[in-house]
Order: C-alpha cells, then structure tokens, then sequence
C-alpha cells in the first residue's frame, strides 16, 4: 500500500472517531486528508471500502504482531496465546475499534454489517484452530463451542472490569482469568462428552484453506519480509503482502494470482531468504490441496 494512501486510511480513521462514520462525509475525508475527489475514488470505490479498508488495514497490523509472537515458541502454549489476545485488546483499545463496531452494526447497511460478522466468524475460526494447537486433535469436537464461549467469557469481562476501574487499567488480569477460565470449560466439555456447535460449521465456512498452515504461512511471510535488506525492494513487500492479504482475507483465494505473484518473487531471490521462501511455496501448495472426496 502507497504511503498516499495510507495517509487518506489513517485520516479517515480519525474523522469518523471524531465525528462518526455516519455525519462524516467524503468531502470531510477530502478535506481532512488534502486529496482530490479524483485520488479518492482511485483508492476507493465509496465510503464504505474506504472503512473496510480500515478495519482490514489494522487487522493486518495485528496479524503481523500477533504472529510475531509465535517465532521461536510452541503453538501449544498458553502463555503465548494469553498474549496474542492481549495484543489484540490492547489494540483495539487504542484504535477505538469497538465505538466503529458498535455503529456499523447499529446501522442498516447490509454491506458492512455483512463485513462485520464475516470478520467475527474469522475470529472464532482463528480461536478454533488455536485451540486445536492448544488443547489437542482429540478435543476437536468440543473447541468450536469453546472458541465462541471464550469470546463472550473475554468480551464481558473486559467490559465490566473497565466500568469498575480506569479505562488505561491493564487487561491483562481479565485476560489470564478468561484463559484460564476457557481452559477448564475444555476439560469440563470434553470429559462429559457434550457440545452444541460441531467443528464442521466453521471448517465448512472457510474450507477453501488448511487454516492452520494459513497460519504457518502469515509466520514465513514475516520472515521473508524481515529478510528483505534493501528499501528499493518495495516491491517484493508488496507482493507479500498481496500473498497474506489473499490468502487469510479472501473468501475465496484466486490461486491464480497467488501464483502469478509466487513466480514474480521469484526474479527477487536474491533478495529473499530462499530457503524460507522455498517454504513459503510449499505452504501455499499446501493451503489449495483439496481434502479427498469422501466415496459415495
């Protein structure tokens, strides 16, 4: 993303705090960024992309830190999950997502409400699949109930212990407590053998990909990127992230495309780790196979 770019998604952000999405016009974002109306619809398509973009924007952001957290550690520890979820409060927090949340719901366009729930299902499916690194295959059956408990477990906690205390109070207490609350509801659910939610809804939903190497994936891509020396190779940073952006955020990822951009980092090897990237085109190999069709 071009740093112009960047600049409207960030002045925009904070327009519709300030003001709200709804009573912000895009002759206020015009005016507020020093763009042209013709610059905007280059980027943007309306008001709403322009707001997806920012919520996709910041949700790359955290992805990046979130992953971060994983290089060199066991997925199956807590201790690291219990700070991937604190990382992600703490920035929303900060970029006061939820007052955004709370008025695109509210509101009735049907295109980011839309938008909206597609990205809360994601969460769950991230949680799902954590969990499965977490508390094990064999647990499985019980952990996509688990990942929407956890949810509505972290997000009432964090809600009432902020209207009892500062708001700049550390989370981190409501965020141990919840993780270590979900942790015996796991062996509570899975001992007495119930659930209500089979792990078939979420994997259907997102079947075009293995998720958990999605996951891999985000963790080489961010190694590749830190491989890159030289600041003229902008473009190769792009192109990564086009691969991210595709994979974990298309409903349907364009393999096509996915390749096209694979064989053109191919010309920047020489700025690339090749090993990584090796891994990089095994991962995504990976993520496109198809499980085998069940016979009839």
């Amino acid at each position: 993303m071009n740093d112009r770019k960047l600049h409207v998604i960030e002045k925009a952000h904070q327009l519709f705090l300030d003001k709200g999405f709804q009573a912000t016009s895009i002759q206020d974002i015009l005016e507020y960024s020093g763009i042209s109306k013709g610059t905007f619809y280059n980027y943007f398509s309306s008001k709403n992309e322009l707001l997806m973009s920012i919520f996709k924007t910041l949700h790359k952001k955290m992805e990046d830190e979130r992953n971060k957290l994983l290089i060199g550690q066991d997925p199956s520890s807590l201790e690291v999950f219990t700070q991937q979820i604190e990382l992600q409060m703490n920035m929303n927090r900060t970029n006061k997502l939820v007052a955004l949340f709370e008025e695109v719901l509210v509101s009735n366009d049907p295109e980011l409400k839309q938008f909206i729930k597609e990205g809360q299902l994601r969460m769950v499916d991230w949680i799902f699949n954590r969990f499965i690194e977490i508390f094990g295959e064999d647990k499985k059956p019980y952990l996509l109930d688990c990942a929407v408990m956890f949810l509505g477990i972290l997000h009432h906690n964090v809600k009432y212990y902020t209207k009892f205390f500062e708001f700049s109070s550390s989370i981190n207490p409501v965020v141990r407590y919840s993780v270590e609350r979900i942790r015996k509801v796991v062996e509570e659910v899975s001992s007495a053998d119930e659930y209500l939610l089979k792990p078939e809804l979420i994997e259907n939903r997102f079947k075009q990909t293995d998720h958990r190497n999605v996951h891999i994936l985000c963790k080489s891509i961010l190694t590749l990127k830190k491989s890159i020396q030289q600041e003229s190779q902008n473009d190769c940073m792009d192109l990564l992230d086009f691969i991210q952006e595709e994979m974990v955020h298309s409903k349907k990822p364009r393999k096509f495309l996915i390749d096209s951009a694979l064989n053109t980092l191919r010309s920047c090897i020489s700025f690339l780790d090749a090993k990584e990237f090796e891994n990089l085109e095994m991962l995504v190999s990976a993520c496109f196979k198809q499980p085998e069709e069940e016979p009839v």
